[in-house]
């Protein structure tokens, strides 16, 4: 992808008050996205407790989670439009106050249709966070230092992954899981308080010079209107573009990797012969791993491939792939278990925080970037859905059969994966080609 504008915006320093100002919305919005975990990620660690308290099966427990992750993919294309026409602000306060809201009712609730019902009104609200965060920000970060700096701000929701089985797990093993659904959402209660005092969408909200030039927004893989406002139409054309379709199907492996291990790897762990605590502490190799991925990935996209970031997707997929052939092969204890999906994480993250961050601004523009962000995670999120459902499905009856099942399609969707990535790389390889020489005369 052509970065031939980069350079302009890289050369100007920033004012004293868009340094501090850019502090806060990178702050605010990373501790706000750990809230926005706080209030969704609870239900994952506490399954095999919910179920055994209210006398379900475990299997059932999937149907309450795809009916978040259901309103979660049909809320990431209705939140990317709305955000478009409102701006990030109102996705990110909004939605989390609801989902504080909804929270506190799975604390007291009691029954299978209350849960299923409040977990659905919790994904529509959850899917105003990544979008709104990745357009909070857009309009704050130069092209030049985007990988780099959206490597290592993406690292929020591994934070909030990390945050949430901590908290939740301390809560869970000490208190129960009513406490970890009322102590976790308290916490992200005071996260709501720093995205309203330091939150804003772009500089001149807050009298402000723009940090972006206007240079950096002329040459794109996907063009696309730039102004405040887009309409319906508009905004079909961009979901429709090849490339961010492409995209889509990409994250649809990633998402459907990521949500199976966030679901389930507590629970197989659980069934392994860990107690819940010591599950959601070790499902935390994952994520910790995870963090190495993501800031190799963003510093890699500056540094050694010019942009493009599914070139970056694609050499880290080749990883996953080794890491599920290492479960397979030497998963014999949790330990083990735990250790080989740290480097599946390792591997898994970068591709994901690209394609959802730094790829959903370089696409299509910095104002685009909360549409982009939506379209793309809520592609992805049908691989979530798929997903739940289906491992739900492997695990009844036999469980240890299921599990060693559940690893068997993993690997073959992370090899799909590397194929999706592979060719969307080429696609952008060749788009920036025919770019060079047009670059070059200007």
């Amino acid at each position: 992808m052509p970065n031939s504008a980069v350079g302009t915006s890289a050369l100007r320093a920033l004012s004293p008050a868009q340094a501090t100002w850019r502090w806060r919305i990178l702050i605010a919005t990373y501790i706000g996205y750990g809230g926005f975990y706080l209030t969704r990620k609870t239900f994952t660690i506490c399954k095999t407790s919910i179920a055994k308290g209210l006398g379900w099966q475990l299997g059932d427990t999937a149907h309450i989670w795809t009916a978040f992750l259901v309103a979660y993919m049909l809320g990431m294309f209705v939140n990317s439009y709305l955000g478009r026409q409102r701006g990030p602000r109102v996705l990110l306060l909004g939605g989390l106050a609801l989902s504080i809201a909804f929270n506190v009712v799975f604390g007291f609730a009691n029954s299978f249709p209350t849960f299923l019902v409040f977990m659905f009104f919790n994904g529509l609200v959850q899917a105003c966070g990544w979008p709104g965060s990745v357009g909070a920000v857009s309009e704050w970060l130069r092209p030049a230092e985007r990988g780099t700096v959206m490597g290592v701000w993406s690292t929020n929701y591994l934070f909030g992954n990390m945050l949430i089985k901590s908290l939740g797990g301390y809560l869970l093993g000490c208190y129960g899981w009513r406490w970890s659904f009322w102590g976790c959402t308290l916490v992200s209660f005071a996260a709501w308080w720093l995205l309203y005092f330091w939150q804003r969408n772009r500089p001149p909200d807050v009298g402000l010079e723009p940090i972006i030039d206007v240079q950096s927004t002329q040459t794109r893989a996907v063009k696309a209107s730039q102004s405040d406002r887009v309409t319906f139409r508009q905004y079909t054309q961009l979901a429709t573009n090849p490339i961010v379709l492409a995209m889509g199907a990409s994250y649809f492996c990633i998402k459907f990797l990521r949500y199976a291990l966030d679901s389930w790897l507590p629970a197989f762990l659980n069934i392994q012969g860990l107690n819940v605590a010591q599950a959601s502490y070790y499902s935390q190799v994952f994520d910790f791993a995870g963090v190495g991925g993501v800031l190799l990935a963003g510093w890699a996209l500056d540094r050694w491939f010019k942009g493009n970031w599914a070139a970056v997707g694609a050499c880290m997929a080749l990883g996953v792939i080794a890491g599920y052939a290492a479960v397979i092969k030497f998963g014999g204890s949790p330990i083990a278990v735990a250790f080989w999906f740290g480097l599946v994480g390792f591997m898994l993250y970068g591709p994901d925080t690209l394609l959802c961050g730094a790829a959903s601004v370089q696409v299509a523009g910095e104002k685009n970037a909360v549409a982009v962000a939506g379209l793309v995670n809520g592609m992805g999120s049908i691989g979530s859905v798929v997903q739940e459902e289906v491992i739900g499905w492997l695990v009844r009856g036999n469980v240890h059969t299921g599990m060693r099942n559940t690893n068997w399609l993993a690997l073959a969707m992370s090899v799909l994966m590397a194929g999706l990535l592979a060719a969307v790389a080429w696609r952008l390889h060749v788009i920036a080609s025919r770019g060079r020489p047009a670059a070059a005369a200007n």
